[in-house]
């Protein structure tokens, strides 16, 4: 690294950390100095790394702590690695290398189980032993297309689904948004600044202004709010007299699937507009099915999202239920010395034991294929097939595969 200098963030150094995190992010190069005095309160400086070189900041590097929600309702705690760069110009020197290696160590020391973070690009993460654990699908309708009645009224169920204001949702959402990530397997804790920052209590413009949303509540029958989605619509583009507006999702969660189902005929119905891009969304999201026509809803993109990185095997295979009893005794490869070993799991479905064991193993992998696999997504068997992991027992893959995967893939509906 040369005379490149990696230390611990400071109140002094947050201006020059900034600018690099912008470059790197492709923001604005200079950020207006109030903007970054009042981020600064918002992140953990204690786990926040800059690289120096000289008295230029050439990479960024910070986490915070974060609940991961796995199979069966558990949460484990993690480390979440957010706002990664490296400048252009110091490229290959190991710095990136260097900060996650500290921080890794750091949170194995804290007793985190796991490290978490969303990718900007596929090919960085996987040598650090981090692998793709829940993808994300975005799905843009053509409203007139779908065969829905576009005069609908609302819920037939008793519910409602009304208009909301920032106040509301404030008060609201988070005690609604931990009923639905108990039961959302990849889904991740949102602080409390989050919702002030979703609201609007808190506006901090580096990555640009804040707009206020639209916000909707879905209460069931018996008045208990069960569902909520922001979204933004753009209502400029007309056409001979005719609107053909559009309406972007934000975030939508429901703890009920009347709720989910009230909530995007809801979206679906909102006069003048034509096009619905629903943002990211688990991929065996409901919307598509919803529809009379499902070929109305067509992929904008589909791709990997929430990346994760076992610091603690044991505890990890213990967190989660399995869709069925069983063993398997794993080989876990981990050249960064923080997860490896040999393990035997026993499960019965819901209790489990996964200890340390000399037995012969059964299936062999790295590190990063374990975080691939672990909230359920990917199969065992194709992971074998790709050379990825090996049966050392014939059928070891097909019984991981069969204790492992879930019947609803994980989904996390946040960037951090």
């Amino acid at each position: 690294m040369n005379d490149v200098e990696i230390r611990t963030l400071t109140d002094d150094d947050a201006y020059g950390w900034h600018q690099a995190l912008n470059a790197g992010f492709l923001i604005d190069p200079g950020p207006a100095r109030e903007d970054v005095e009042a981020r600064v309160p918002l992140i953990d400086l204690d786990r926040t790394q800059g690289a120096w070189d000289g008295g230029r900041c050439v990479g960024t590097f910070r986490s915070f702590a974060q609940e991961l929600t796995v199979p069966g309702g558990a949460a484990v705690a993690a480390t979440a690695i957010s706002n990664v760069t490296v400048t252009a110009t110091h490229r290959r020197r190991g710095l990136l290398t260097a900060m996650m290696a500290a921080d890794l160590a750091a949170a194995k020391e804290r007793g985190e189980a796991v490290a978490t973070l969303i990718a900007a690009e596929y090919p960085i993460y996987g040598r650090h032993g981090f692998g793709p654990a829940a993808w994300t699908t975005a799905w843009e309708v053509d409203i007139p297309r779908t065969g829905l009645d576009r005069r609908y009224a609302g819920p037939d169920d008793g519910g409602t689904v009304r208009l909301s204001d920032g106040a509301e949702v404030r008060a609201l959402g988070p005690e609604l948004f931990e009923r639905f990530r108990r039961g959302q397997a990849g889904a991740v804790t949102r602080e409390e600044r989050w919702w002030e920052r979703t609201t609007g209590e808190i506006r901090v413009s580096l990555g640009g202004p804040w707009k206020e949303p639209y916000y909707v509540l879905y209460r069931s029958p018996q008045g208990e709010v069960q569902g909520l989605a922001t979204y933004r619509v753009d209502g400029s583009d007309w056409r001979s007299k005719l609107p053909h507006c559009e309406a972007s999702v934000d975030k939508l969660i429901a703890t009920t699937p009347a709720a989910e189902r009230a909530l995007w005929r809801y979206l679906c119905s909102i006069d003048w507009v034509t096009t619905l891009k629903t943002g990211f969304r688990a991929p065996d999201d409901v919307l598509p099915l919803l529809l009379p026509d499902p070929r109305a809803a067509r992929i904008d993109s589909h791709a990997d999202f929430l990346w994760i990185r076992p610091l603690d095997t044991a505890r990890l295979l213990e967190a989660r239920t399995y869709a069925t009893a069983g063993s398997l005794v794993l080989e876990v490869v981990d050249a960064g010395g923080l997860a490896g070993g040999r393990f035997l799991l026993e499960t019965d479905g819901v209790k489990s034991t996964c200890t340390a064991t000399t037995r012969a193993a059964e299936l062999t992998l790295p590190v990063g294929e374990l975080g691939t696999l672990y909230l359920g997504d990917e199969s065992p068997v194709r992971l074998a097939a790709l050379g990825r992991a090996t049966e050392e027992r014939p059928g070891a893959a097909a019984r991981a595969d069969a204790l492992l995967r879930t019947a609803r893939r994980p989904w996390c509906p946040d960037v951090f």
